[in-house]
């Protein structure tokens, strides 16, 4: 007879290793309700604090993969391909890449989440066009790959419904930074698209879960090794996260900001990070034989504006209104108090003061204001003279007291420059 739950949830939190087999039945029993909420949230703080090795992370993403479907591919289909970003302040990157790589002839079926923790959600943002659809059936996204190359939408009900269930009570019981959770979430999902070839922005800094390079290197690790164990082509990428990607951080204001970088005219940054994550799956399904020639062909497609027409096409199949009006709340400035130079920025607290704001979710069920957020005035390393303007802040209430105090805080003036360094710090492959 299989362990009760409550002594698989004990032995995993005194630090013992749990097999295959009480992982795939304690995961199953989570899918269909036969073990609760806060049985699976006990499991996932153990996971938290002691940790898995590497079988007991892939029999985990197996479980949760098995909980559901995977999508099915004609076989003579395009490459399958996908990115994956393990959160960002101000991270959009999906709203440009996915009809981006649709231009290269690529096909697309980007699952991705809602807000976790202090980083945005890619649905919560596409929640703010009118109309857009992120609950679309397996049959759904098939079709709308097929006609338009591209589809970004959340893991419909029949796609690893256990980590459907898992991502939410993380996001609430504190145990989102865990390399094994975070790992099993990402390649269910990823694996239940039935793809080719995968690219993984793994963030480090003040504004991303892994602090350090070391440790997004070791999530880049785990993540690398189940999805080439599971035989997916699988790279990643070391970004920055000590300042928010773009300008802008919210929803409305992001899908404002990755409209404007498809019509070339976005943020160097975002459009640096973009390129370099689409440049490694054209190289990985041979769409292209190396990654100068990759980079050149993207750029040219957000050039020539068919990466805006194809993102436009999707926005419609998913039965969004492009050209409806994203209202943005009224704005205040923070301004600086002193001269100096941008010398840090605690990126984490700009989240959370979005969450502030109403932006994002404190608890499951809080609704998500789309018009509040915040622009970026300045960037590490920026002289500014006192009472230059910082950050903007859209806000709902007369005096975003809690927001304003955080967003004050986030930023240090310091009498010299920080040292510069760049926004991707390492490739990773095995």
């Amino acid at each position: 007879m299989e362990p009760s739950p409550t002594v698989v949830i004990a032995q995993k939190r005194d630090g013992g290793r749990l097999s295959g087999e009480q992982i795939s039945e304690f995961v199953a029993e989570f899918a269909t309700g036969q073990i609760p909420d806060y049985q699976m949230a006990a499991l996932a703080m153990a996971i938290y604090l002691q940790g898995m090795d590497t079988d007991e992370t892939a029999a985990l993403t197996k479980a949760m993969l098995r909980s559901g479907t995977t999508l099915a591919w004609p076989a003579d289909a395009p490459p399958i391909v996908d990115k994956h970003s393990t959160g960002g302040v101000g991270d959009k990157v999906s709203l440009v890449l996915a009809p981006l790589l649709a231009c290269c002839g690529l096909w697309v079926p980007m699952i991705s989440g809602r807000g976790l923790g202090p980083t945005g959600g890619t649905l919560d943002k596409l929640e703010s066009i009118p109309g857009f659809r992120t609950d679309l059936t397996n049959d759904e996204i098939q079709a709308t790959v097929a006609r338009v190359g591209c589809v970004i939408t959340g893991a419909s009900e029949r796609i690893a419904p256990a980590d459907r269930k898992l991502y939410a009570l993380r996001d609430v019981t504190a145990t989102v930074a865990s390399i094994p959770l975070i790992t099993a979430s990402i390649m269910s999902k990823k694996l239940a698209e039935g793809l080719g070839a995968l690219v993984l922005d793994v963030k480090f800094g003040s504004g991303a879960f892994m602090k350090t390079p070391p440790q997004a290197r070791a999530l880049a690790t785990a993540l690398i090794r189940t999805g080439t164990r599971m035989g997916v082509a699988t790279s990643a990428q070391l970004t920055d996260m000590n300042q928010p990607l773009g300008r802008m951080i919210g929803n409305s204001s992001e899908v404002n900001e990755s409209v404007d970088t498809l019509q070339n005219n976005g943020p160097e940054d975002l459009v640096e990070l973009t390129v370099s994550l689409g440049a490694d799956l054209l190289v990985a399904t041979g769409t292209a034989a190396s990654r100068a020639d990759a980079s050149k062909t993207l750029q040219q497609h957000l050039a020539s504006g068919r990466a805006w027409d194809r993102f436009c096409r999707m926005v419609s199949e998913q039965g969004g209104e492009i050209d409806a009006h994203r209202p943005l709340a009224p704005a205040t400035e923070v301004t600086a108090s002193r001269a100096g130079y941008v010398a840090q920025i605690h990126t984490e607290r700009l989240g959370q003061a979005v969450i502030e704001l109403g932006g994002g979710r404190k608890i499951m069920t809080d609704a998500v204001d789309h018009s509040v957020g915040l622009e970026m005035l300045v960037r590490l390393g920026d002289r500014v003279d006192v009472g230059q303007p910082l950050v903007r802040i859209f806000h709902r209430d007369a005096t975003p007291t809690p927001a304003r105090m955080l967003v004050e805080s986030s930023i240090m003036i310091a009498d010299q420059p920080p040292p510069q360094t760049p926004l991707i710090a390492e490739r990773l492959a095995e």
